[in-house]
């Protein structure tokens, strides 16, 4: 059964990372019952005559009732969009508190949108960064580029800090058309920065899109006894007791992610709150959700 290798407790003993995206994919669209078309292309563009062998999941069947002829529905960017994803490997990622890090979930969501990608032959790429960029595949159709995608992310390693900068001013170089960008983070940043290193990105036409990964005991800490937390970026400690994790580190939290949101919709980008103790489609179910309610 496809959703038991949906769940992050199962996530976390799998080490193929390439069926994990497969698995995944599959099980996300074959949840979907109300549209057959799914995934990054679907701006509308026009209609196209049915040929023998098209994919009849795409047939618009309430022209076909009124015209008895056979029409496919095409979207922009169908076979020719860009999908970059950018994943977050600094230091905080690799907090996890259900046996599954941030990283290695950020992992199945990037390597998920690469699949999803390349089932619609988008020209796919990914920018691995922490403090600077550790790796770049440019995007691209051409056979074997799953592979090396997959590669890539599973090479990833946690770094230590995050400089949220980077990782935008390498791509704007690269980027010769619009296109999809998907940045996989725990945003542990101010949320004014993190909207002025993405926001350029948006001014070229590109549809942006934050996936916020945080833990469950980030969003909701639970404590029983005062504890001494450390920064994983910095080192740095602190003691935290139990009625300062239940109250004002909740809505100091619950601030962040609330300015981060409002400021992301406020620039015309979505925005996705990724809870790690939820099944990995959940976040593409959402993604399509967001898209098919906006078109």
């Amino acid at each position: 059964m496809l959703q038991r290798f949906l769940d992050p407790g199962v996530l976390a003993s799998l080490a193929s990372l390439d069926l994990v995206a497969k698995t995944v994919v599959d099980g996300f669209i074959s949840g979907l019952h109300r549209s057959p078309d799914f995934g990054f292309s679907q701006e509308f563009a026009e209609y196209r005559s049915y040929n023998p062998g098209d994919d009849l999941r795409h047939v618009d069947w309430n022209v076909f009732a009124r015209s008895e002829r056979m029409y496919l529905k095409r979207y922009r960017g169908e076979t020719n969009c860009q999908v970059n994803v950018l994943l977050d490997t600094s230091g905080s990622m690799k907090y996890g508190s259900k046996g599954l890090e941030k990283l290695e979930y950020a992992k199945f969501l990037c390597a998920s949108i690469l699949y999803l990608a390349h089932l619609q032959r988008d020209a796919a790429g990914l920018v691995v960064f922490d403090d600077e960029v550790r790796n770049f595949v440019a995007p691209s159709t051409k056979q074997g580029q799953l592979h090396r995608l997959l590669h890539a992310v599973e090479q990833a390693q946690p770094g230590k800090r995050t400089d949220i900068t980077r990782p935008f001013a390498h791509l704007m170089d690269f980027l010769r058309r619009r296109g999809m960008v998907a940045v996989i983070s725990d945003f542990w940043e101010a949320p004014e920065r993190v909207i002025e290193a993405v926001q350029p990105l948006r001014f070229r036409g590109n549809e942006v899109v934050l996936f916020h990964l945080l833990d469950p005991e980030e969003i909701k800490p639970k404590l029983r006894h005062p504890v001494m937390l450390e920064d994983l970026e910095s080192g740095e400690t602190m003691e935290v007791t139990p009625d300062y994790a239940a109250k004002e580190y909740r809505q100091k939290m619950q601030a962040h992610m609330d300015d981060i949101e409002a400021r992301t919709k406020g620039a015309g980008m979505d925005y996705f709150l990724v809870d790690t103790s939820r099944p990995l489609d959940g976040a593409l179910r959402e993604y399509l959700a967001l898209r098919t309610g906006r078109l």
